[in-house]
Parts: C-alpha cells; sequence; structure tokens
C-alpha cells in the first residue's frame, strides 16, 4: 500500500490558517535606521523645537484656537508617543549595527590572522635564505681561496732554468758591474 500523504496523515498538524502578515527583516530594519538617523539630525531637532514654540504659542497667546490648554496634554501625549515609537526603532538600528560591527570585527581578525601567518611564513622564507646564503662562496672567499692555490703553485714549481747568456749580454754585465 502507499503511504498516505501529510494531508491525510492524522499525526500531521495541517498548517495554520490563519493568515501572518509576512516582514522583511531587513526592510523592516533599513526603515527603523533611517528613522533613528532622521531623529539624530539638526534639522529634526530645528524643526521639532519650531512645532513646540508655534503650538505653545498659538495655546498662550491665541484665545480663540487654545485647543491644548496651559498644562499642554496633549503635547505631552505626543511627546510620549514619539518616544515609545522612537525608542525601540532606535534600539533596533543600534542591534544592526551592532551586527554589522560585529561581522567587520569577525572579518579583521580573519584578516590580521591571515596577515600574521603571511609575515611568519616570509620570516621563515627569509631565515632559509639567509642560511642557505650563508652557504653559498662569497668573492672575497673565492678570492682568499685562489691566492692561496697560487702560492701553493709557485711554492711548489721548480725555479726556472737559466739560459746560458750570450758573450754580449755577458760582457755589458761586467761593464755594469765595473761603474
Amino acid at each position: 500500500m502507499s503511504e498516505p500523504s501529510a494531508r491525510q496523515r492524522l499525526d500531521t498538524p495541517r498548517t495554520s490558517r490563519r493568515l501572518r502578515p509576512n516582514f522583511d527583516p531587513d526592510a523592516v530594519g533599513r526603515f527603523s535606521e533611517s528613522i533613528a538617523r532622521f531623529l539624530g539630525t539638526g534639522r529634526y531637532l530645528f524643526w521639532q523645537t519650531v512645532i513646540v514654540v508655534v503650538w505653545i504659542g498659538l495655546n498662550v497667546g491665541a484665545v480663540s484656537l487654545r485647543w491644548d490648554p496651559y498644562p499642554f496634554i496633549l503635547l505631552n501625549l505626543a511627546f510620549s508617543t514619539q518616544a515609545a515609537y522612537a525608542a525601540p526603532l532606535i534600539l533596533l538600528a543600534q542591534n544592526r549595527q551592532e551586527n554589522r560591527d560585529r561581522v567587520s570585527l569577525d572579518e579583521d581578525r580573519r584578516r590580521a590572522a591571515q596577515t600574521k601567518a603571511d609575515t611568519e611564513y616570509l620570516a621563515r622564507e627569509l631565515a632559509a635564505l639567509r642560511l642557505a646564503v650563508g652557504e653559498v662562496a662569497t668573492r672575497d672567499y673565492l678570492r682568499r681561496e685562489l691566492d692561496e692555490l697560487r702560492a701553493v703553485i709557485e711554492d711548489s714549481r721548480p725555479a726556472p732554468q737559466t739560459e746560458p747568456a750570450s758573450k754580449a749580454d755577458l760582457a755589458e754585465r761586467r761593464a755594469k758591474r765595473a761603474t
């Protein structure tokens, strides 16, 4: 017999019938970072200050426009709502930045370890080259050895036999001695 499909099996739960919203975490994170960046700018602080000054000015000065009298409860509610949304968005942005920093730090550590390994390898290669160069005959060493060989050859060579001088040479030598 064939195996019953998962839909027909009683020991396998069916998928949930509730519709769940599908959020892209990266899109939400990018959105929260953009808001956090905006909340940290001077432009935002300037416009918020302008709105608060106008709000308070209209509620204190314009008698017919007082929608939020002196304790400014509506303004406090607006600030509280803003803070309630801004804080989690800022925390989310900080968490994403922390994750990026962690990845960057791991990459830096990996690069540092690779650089250290490369440096140690090059140091070993340099030491090996120095040892090899130490075993190679240098120019001064070869000159000294050749000079020693030349001296040995000259010492072991018999003295050259001189040919008898001609009568003219003998006469010339005698004349030099006499003077």
